[in-house]
């Protein structure tokens, strides 16, 4: 089955309205025409400029995060209805560093999804093992109990991004080989939580300090649909050439 693209920026704690107007303005004139799908995922405070910017275009805006509640009394934080009134079509869920530094959780970043998907936003769930957990032999044992909550998600509404834990911002990659054998385990998975015509369809990103050098070989592997790229997504020229390494990605794109 044929599964268009989605390369993902998550710019993360990085940003100001001036940086994320000049990338916009650009990026909006490169994104290739049917080519792969591109979401920008910049900080909450920048997004009400970003939808502004890339309204019509072929570029849509994700958050990096959000509330499992649609309201309440949660200092410091943002409901999925919030973020879909503003105009944002996507969220991040899950993240290795929302795990790491804030005690998110499989069932937490689970209980996010479904209220994002309630709130009618596409889903990028994060997941992925840690160094030690790899060198232990246990990343099939991770991914297949991190994606167990996946199980009450609707899958036509979510991308799943592997991202090694080891591989994020450490310069490290995973080979074209550990790639694809995590990709294609995690496929066989998502057969079994939603069939497997449904997981057929579901596109699984690579997310492990992906570079323009190493983006080409990975986006080539059958099981890995696109990116989901942090660092190397703060450069425009840089995020524009990973999305030109994806199949479809030069196609009506202005060089």
């Amino acid at each position: 089955m044929s599964r268009r693209p989605l390369i993902a920026a998550n710019w993360k704690m990085h940003g100001t309205l001036e940086s994320v107007q000049a990338y916009l303005e650009t990026l909006v004139r490169r994104v290739p025409v049917a080519g792969p799908e591109v979401v920008l995922c910049p900080p909450f405070t920048l997004l009400p400029a970003a939808v502004m910017i890339a309204s019509g275009s072929e570029v849509a805006i994700g958050a990096q995060n959000c509330h499992w509640e649609d309201k309440g009394a949660f200092t410091g934080e943002v409901a999925p209805t919030m973020l879909a009134d503003l105009g944002i079509h996507w969220v991040i869920v899950g993240h290795s560093e929302r795990r790491q530094y804030f005690g998110e959780s499989d069932q937490t970043a689970a209980a996010r999804a479904q209220a994002a998907q309630r709130a009618g936003l596409e889903v990028i769930f994060c997941l992925g093992e840690t160094l030690e957990q790899r060198e232990a032999g246990e990343t099939m044992a991770v991914l297949e109990r991190q994606s167990a909550v996946l199980a009450g998600l609707d899958p036509s509404h979510l991308a799943i991004a592997y991202e090694p834990v080891w591989a994020i911002g450490t310069g490290r990659t995973a080979t074209t080989m550990q790639a694809q054998e995590a990709h294609a385990a995690l496929r066989r998975r998502l057969a079994g939580l939603f069939g497997t015509e449904a997981a057929a369809a579901l596109r699984i990103l690579y997310g492990g300090s992906v570079k323009p050098d190493n983006a080409a070989v990975q986006l080539a592997q059958p099981d890995v649909d696109g990116a989901l790229v942090g660092g190397a997504s703060l450069d425009l020229e840089g995020f524009c050439a990973i999305i030109h390494a994806a199949p479809g990605g030069r196609r009506g794109a202005e060089e």
